[in-house]
């Protein structure tokens, strides 16, 4: 019986059941039950008390394909206190609720409760997942979340395996005493972190290295069955190797190399650029890459992998872990030093590598023009004698009831309804402290129209003491957005005339360097609440962030779960 015998509205129905099955066809939910909770480990061979998933550190990674559906049950064993989790790079297209941000997207997620994030992911690429609630992905709540291309697709690339390097920094102080520092007069600054680690392992007394250093620190001696031994990367001869690098530090601006050996960047953040060869790549808190890389060296030796803090001078050892060349032992160590970190202030090295990165022939191209510009002035201030970080003179604080519910339900004194500033005086000097130091605080949104495209130009300047402008990562939830180009010192209307609007990346995360800027391009084409911020832990944690808000009456029905606090607890039917 052929489809022209029945009735139109019979037609229609089954031609969108048939497409809608063809849609899905290779496409699967894939369902994880995960407890979060406090344990012991000893990531860098001392033990201390982590925050895990399933009694796992790092916690479990997912691997899924382009278009599934991600169905995590997360039930929160922590005893006094809440937690939620974030899927970085994740776009949340129709899952506002699901981003994982607390009092923005929904409620924490109280002891002994119940959560469940449903989401898909739509397209391919290197992510991963943390807490996003005080400061939890400092006390080790993260993991990696791979995707796959879809069956019958393609990467734009050829490799033979390849691995996965999650890198993170760790403090011997907890994260609640870290927190209470930052909360106290004077301010009492969490410091560089004790150790790298490497897929959650690190070594703090001892190195792999120590026959190399000046130092008095001992040789580690493993086994390889403890909970520190580095992860070795086990490699045959004459292959290519893709690794998958990301980065969900608290703290440190990273640098990778590999002795001997060559990396080409094909990856960034999940979308894929024009391949270029470097010889270390660094990579800031909140980014993600790929490399390929040729296992054309000596196969009777083994390399380095050295991971070294850029940006901060550097009080902390580098992270090592070994390429071992099949047939070689992999206890045989390399016969030469680790890749010496490019000095850390050494920024012209971290701009060179910042500005080689364009986006593959073929990916969408931005708007050539915007609707809006918010230039955003990033400063270091005091409120009430607490140290600050603020935007435009305003240190974020979040409220008590997740902006997507008070938004959507019209509640109006759920948060701040005054209009965050979207410009700096002109006046101002960012190459000097400010003259007054004094902030505010806010919790105000900027509210864009739906389907606009949105400017952002953030703008570093000169923290409290004098001659100091540190770098930020900055992190965009439910977008990518277009690099459209950084410049030096105070960003001006002509500087527009630079921006490449030809092949500019699609990120998610983009630094600012000391005294400069960095220009950004965005559609707010997906309905809800999401935050902009530093992806540095305690300094997101002091205030420095933002909030934009689009077609939040476009979102569909939120699970009751997500908003069942505050002002929001009983305005779901």
């Amino acid at each position: 019986m052929g489809c022209r015998t029945w009735g139109p509205k019979a037609v229609v129905f089954w031609c969108v059941v048939l497409s809608l099955i063809h849609v899905s066809l290779g496409s699967k939910a894939r369902h994880f039950k995960w407890e979060v909770e406090y344990m012991y480990r000893s990531p860098d061979c001392l033990e201390h008390v982590v925050m895990g998933i399933n009694g796992q550190f790092p916690g479990p990674t997912i691997r899924a394909k382009a278009g599934d559906t991600i169905v995590v049950e997360l039930t929160n064993k922590l005893h006094t206190e809440g937690v939620v989790i974030h899927w970085h790079g994740i776009r949340q297209i129709g899952t506002p609720w699901a981003d994982g941000t607390a009092s923005i997207s929904q409620c924490a997620i109280n002891p002994a409760e119940t959560f469940e994030y449903r989401f898909k992911v739509d397209r391919p690429g290197t992510f991963f997942y943390h807490g996003h609630y005080g400061m939890q992905r400092s006390a080790g709540l993260y993991g990696s979340l791979i995707v796959d291309v879809a069956d019958g697709e393609k990467e734009p690339f050829h490799y033979d395996g390849e691995f996965n390097l999650l890198l993170s920094d760790w403090w011997h102080k907890s994260v609640h005493e870290q927190e209470a520092g930052l909360s106290s007069i004077p301010l009492r600054w969490i410091g560089e972190p004790q150790s790298l680690l490497i897929n959650g392992r690190g070594q703090f007394n001892c190195s792999l290295a120590a026959k190399f250093s000046n130092s008095s620190v001992s040789q580690c001696k493993f086994r390889g069955n403890e909970q520190c031994a580095p992860q070795i990367l086990h490699v045959r001869p004459n292959k290519t190797y893709r690794l998958r690098i990301a980065s969900t530090t608290a703290l440190a601006s990273l640098n990778l190399a590999i002795g001997g050996h060559k990396m080409v960047v094909v990856e960034a953040d999940g979308n894929y650029v024009q391949p270029f060869a470097v010889n270390d790549l660094d990579i800031y808190s909140g980014e993600s890459y790929s490399v390929l890389l040729r296992t054309d060296q000596h196969p009777s030796n083994n390399y380095w992998i050295s991971v070294g803090v850029r940006g901060r001078e550097p009080k902390t050892p580098q992270a090592l872990t070994i390429l071992n060349y099949f047939p070689t032992s992999a206890s045989k160590l390399p016969t030469s030093q680790p890749p010496v970190t490019p000095r850390w202030n050494d920024y012209n090295h971290s701009k060179a590598f910042t500005k080689s990165i364009f986006a593959l022939m073929g990916s969408p191209q931005p708007p050539k023009t915007h609707h809006r510009r918010i230039i955003l002035l990033n400063t270091q201030n005091r409120i009430n004698g607490f140290t600050k970080w603020s935007i435009n003179n305003v240190s974020l604080i979040l409220p008590s009831t997740p902006y997507l519910g008070s938004i959507k339900y019209g509640i109006n004194n759920a948060f701040d309804q005054r209009r965050p500033p979207e410009n700096y005086d002109d006046n101002y000097d960012v190459f000097k402290p400010p003259v007054n130091p004094n902030s505010t605080h806010g919790s105000g949104v900027y509210t864009i129209n739906f389907n606009t495209t949105v400017d952002v130009i953030l703008q570093n300047a000169n923290a409290l003491a004098k001659d100091v402008s540190e770098i930020h990562p900055w992190h965009l939830h439910g977008h990518d957005f277009w690099v459209l180009g950084y410049g030096e010192g105070k960003f001006r209307e002509e500087d527009e005339k630079k921006f490449n609007l030809k092949n500019p990346p699609l990120r998610n995360t983009a630094v600012i360097f000391p005294y400069g800027w960095t220009a950004l391009r965005f559609v707010a084409d997906n309905p809800g609440v999401w935050a902009f911020h530093c992806h540095i832990e305690p300094h997101l944690h002091m205030g420095m962030g933002v909030v934009f808000a689009e077609g939040v009456r476009r979102v569909g029905k939120v699970p009751r779960a997500a908003l069942a606090c505050g002002l929001t607890g009983n305005k779901q039917h």
